[in-house]
């Protein structure tokens, strides 16, 4: 393997140029950390997620975080006429995600990194051109990819059956075709609407009732209901969970604090599957309820067992979310990956998102497990991209004073061995 070039070297390697990516390179070169991003901008949300998608987060939590406010999306649409609203496009997103990635990170490197190297004191990233990168601390921001989720009865069957919602950019594909969709969160009744307004014969397959969030635009009664607006006027700003844990969700580093069967319990009620009201589900048959004891293939069609009798689809599209596990991003090997301290397949993280190998940080949705419910969410980038300078910030103060110690001692014990400046003999 060729050594790293000395050119190549950098404080902190980002692997990764998604928002999370992107914040946390704009928040350490704010701080003057010499800081090199991998990845090609905003692609998981160019290429995995299906076009005419809106996001669930509103306006407010879509900002991409920055230190100075410079590259927040009001100002993106102040700069391109977009009228801000919640549940901004899918397609408006990327492209604001590529107007941030232009300002903060021009030099963006797009080349992939296919592993990463423990070459303590640091790390060594090997590229896709067989090129490495040295890196005293490497920031891993690569979202969710490879962390679909499939359930067991599909297993096997031929992926021209069934595939899951993140492998498409459109669902334009099966016009005129019958599809199933399994799920009930916002990527699946998404996916059942998308798969409708393109023309195919949908059914929602889902084992209890889709949960609702917010109201229909329009709809008069819950705009007038003082329930609801209620629960509006105390919902957080990043409205990631109910109320009252939606508050605490805001707080990552208190979070991380509490007993982690606590911290579990409040992941799992914040991240619970449920759909915005403005998805539109006339036209799909919604088979609530259901439980799919088998599925298997028929030549061009997939057949699906469910409790109440067989349905046959000519595609079965999985909307059943993601599920993190580390070992399957694909660039950590055996014996790095032993060094990690994991819950389940999720890295356990300290302050900072560090792992238990020092100078390696994990962000996104890998950090929700030891950091709560907003780092699943685009809001909890600007945390992350503060927590992980202020670790690398902290880390370059001890290395200095360190330094300077080990120089003083040195000198030191120069002078008592005569060999410093004092008088000859």
């Amino acid at each position: 393997m060729t050594a790293a070039r000395f050119s190549d070297d950098c404080d902190v390697a980002v692997i990764g140029a998604g928002p999370y990516g992107l914040a946390a390179a704009a928040h350490l070169r704010s701080a003057s950390i010499g800081t090199r991003v991998f990845g090609r901008a905003m692609s998981f949300w160019r290429e995995h997620m299906p076009k005419g998608m809106r996001l669930r987060s509103p306006w407010i939590a879509t900002h991409i975080a920055d230190p100075g406010k410079r590259l927040s999306l009001d100002v993106f649409a102040c700069q391109t006429a977009l009228t801000p609203k919640d549940q901004l496009p899918i397609e408006r997103f990327v492209q604001y995600g590529d107007w941030f990635a232009r300002q903060a990170v021009p030099d963006l490197d797009q080349r992939k990194v296919l592993r990463i190297e423990d070459a303590a004191p640091g790390f060594r990233l090997v590229l896709e051109d067989e090129d490495t990168v040295r890196a005293r601390r490497v920031v891993v921001a690569m979202g969710l990819a490879n962390q679909d989720f499939r359930p067991a009865p599909f297993a096997g069957v031929e992926p021209a059956l069934v595939s899951h919602t993140c492998e498409h950019a459109s669902l334009d594909k099966w016009s005129g075709k019958r599809v199933a969709v399994v799920g009930r969160g916002q990527s699946a009744c998404e996916s059942a609407f998308l798969l409708r307004e393109a023309g195919s014969e949908v059914d929602l397959i889902c084992r209890g009732e889709v949960h609702w969030i917010g109201a229909a635009p329009g709809d008069a009664h819950h705009d007038r209901g003082w329930l609801w607006r209620l629960r509006e006027l105390l919902q957080a700003p990043s409205a990631v969970g109910p109320f009252p844990w939606s508050w605490l969700n805001e707080l990552p580093e208190i979070e991380r604090r509490l007993p982690g069967v606590l911290r579990s319990w409040i992941g799992a009620r914040s991240l619970w599957a449920a759909a915005t009201r403005w998805v539109a589900l006339d036209g799909v048959g919604v088979l609530a309820g259901r439980a799919i004891r088998s599925v298997s293939g028929r030549g061009n069609s997939v057949a699906v067992e469910l409790d109440d009798g067989v349905r046959e689809y000519d595609h079965v599209l999985l909307g059943t979310g993601y599920r993190i596990d580390i070992a399957k991003l694909g660039i950590l090997p055996p014996n790095l990956r032993g060094k990690i301290a994991r819950r389940g397949g999720s890295p356990v993280l300290a302050a900072g998102c560090e792992l238990s190998v020092p100078g390696l940080h994990f962000v996104g949705a890998s950090a929700v497990d030891s950091h709560g419910p907003l780092m699943r969410f685009i809001a909890g980038a600007g945390y992350a991209g503060r927590s992980v300078t202020r670790s690398a910030l902290a880390h370059r103060r001890w290395a200095g004073r360190a330094g300077r110690d080990n120089a003083a001692g040195s000198s030191a014990r120069m002078s008592h061995s005569g060999l410093g400046m004092g008088p000859a003999e």
